[in-house]
């Protein structure tokens, strides 16, 4: 038996693993959720007659499809694309596209099911989906990497729309790859349906804070965690794994609410700036030149490199994985309960390893899954769907204001459900729950579908 399952649940996750060989991440991500659910099968059994677990479960849509592309010396590229269009009870796919060599069917769909239970705590009127394809951005021209998103969207368009699925970035896919996807679907459609994609440019339908979306609403989650604890980030010695995207803007949110950033990574090694990260240098290495992390201790005066070091070493007190999944393993949890760490959200999808989110739960630690932690993307995703809609665009203060309130909201939730529960102050198990209920009332109110 499954550790941790209730024994209803466990022939349903044995299913998952026979129906879904050699998936680990997506193994991984079912388990996590199913192992919360016991108390709501309890308390709604009819969701155990109407096999909402099961359906929730398997895609609605999986999507493989081949992407060949023309280098910049002539040859011929044959890439792999994916769209999982997971569950759509309360609204269209909503989910990031993900431009990585190791993406495969596994990953998007860990991905996918996450994104389900991720927009439905937003309170938004949104389902769950993701995509992407195993090519490797890093080292192409503008031009390699124009033709293979016009390629890719080419399969693709006929899959997508605004009431249908809304795709959005990831990891290897911002505003650039965004506008080049865009581009071709408008194109080959012969309309400017602005509300197909999200985390597009502001001169073109984007949406103020889209940019800045995930790292500010981790971080406000994690200030909501300390609230709940009477503490704040004021003072707070911080570290945050990556150096990416979501990973500048916690820093720079962290860094605005009064917390002291030390240390950030990227897949080459760790950074130590004890005086404080400065976060117009790391900009300036990572976005403007593209460049290893290991240049700022070569520009910044006491600041430390440590090649292939570990990030969870360095004695902290909030810990914000925003890099990628299982990376913070049972180890490095327990290195940082024991170097005084506080409270741990998750700003990448499914960063901490299962055995690490329990040694965390067993200390008493502060743990934000990415779940809930990270929703803030999705969240503002939404909200540009909404100006699209209305043909509107909101300030930036507006929009951050609305984020700072579901990134709240979202947080109560998970806590006050915790609690209801029985499980008081774990929001991993608040999180699962809040949003499968959400779905499954939707998908028993739509019938067997």
């Amino acid at each position: 038996m499954s550790e941790g399952l209730d024994e209803k649940l466990e022939p349903i996750y044995r299913e998952v693993l026979h129906r879904n060989p050699g998936e680990t991440e997506f193994h991984q991500s079912v388990h996590g959720v199913l192992e919360s659910l016991g108390p709501v099968l309890v308390k709604y059994p009819e969701f155990a007659e109407l096999k909402i677990i099961q359906r929730i479960c398997e895609p609605e849509r999986q999507i493989i499809f081949r992407v060949p592309w023309q280098d910049d010396k002539g040859e011929l590229q044959i890439n792999r694309g994916f769209r999982v269009q997971f569950n759509s009870a309360l609204g269209p796919y909503k989910g990031g596209m993900r431009f990585h060599p190791s993406v495969y069917l596994g990953i998007i769909k860990f991905l996918g099911f996450s994104q389900v239970f991720k927009n439905a705590l937003t309170g938004l009127p949104i389902g769950g989906g993701k995509g992407g394809s195993d090519f490797d951005p890093r080292g192409r021209s503008d031009a390699e990497i124009m033709r293979f998103c016009q390629s890719m969207m080419t399969e693709m368009y006929r899959h997508i729309g605004e009431y249908t699925d809304v795709p959005a970035g990831d990891i290897g896919v911002g505003q650039r790859e965004i506008g080049y996807l865009f581009g071709q679907y408008k194109r080959l459609t012969n309309r400017f349906e602005s509300g197909v994609f999200t985390g597009k440019g502001l001169d073109w339908g984007g949406s103020c804070v889209r940019t800045e979306a995930t790292g500010y609403g981790v971080v406000f989650f994690t200030e909501a965690m300390l609230d709940a604890r009477k503490e704040s980030l004021d003072g707070k010695r911080v570290v945050v794994s990556g150096a990416g995207n979501v990973a500048i803007h916690a820093i720079q949110k962290a860094q605005l609410l009064g917390a002291r950033v030390i240390a950030c990574s990227d897949s080459r090694g760790v950074i130590l700036d004890e005086g404080g990260l400065d976060l117009d240098l790391i900009r300036q290495i990572k976005v403007r030149e593209r460049g290893p992390i290991s240049a700022y201790a070569e520009r910044r005066k006491g600041a430390q490199y440590n090649e292939d070091g570990c990030i969870w070493e360095i004695p902290c007190d909030i810990a914000l994985p925003c890099a990628t999944q299982n990376e913070l393993t049972a180890k490095d949890a327990k290195t940082l309960i024991e170097n005084g760490c506080v409270a741990v959200a998750e700003g990448a999808n499914m960063p901490v390893t299962p055995e690490g989110i329990q040694a965390f739960r067993e200390a008493g630690i502060a743990f934000g899954p990415g779940k809930a932690a990270n929703a803030g993307g999705v969240a503002t995703s939404a909200l540009e769907m909404q100006q699209n809609a209305s043909r509107d665009s909101w300030s930036f203060e507006y929009t951050e204001g609305r984020l700072q309130e579901i990134m709240c909201n979202i947080h109560r939730t998970c806590f006050e459900t915790a609690e209801e529960y029985g499980a008081p102050g774990n929001y991993t198990t608040g999180a699962n729950i809040a949003g499968f209920v959400k779905v499954a009332r939707a998908m028993e109110a739509m019938g067997h579908i």
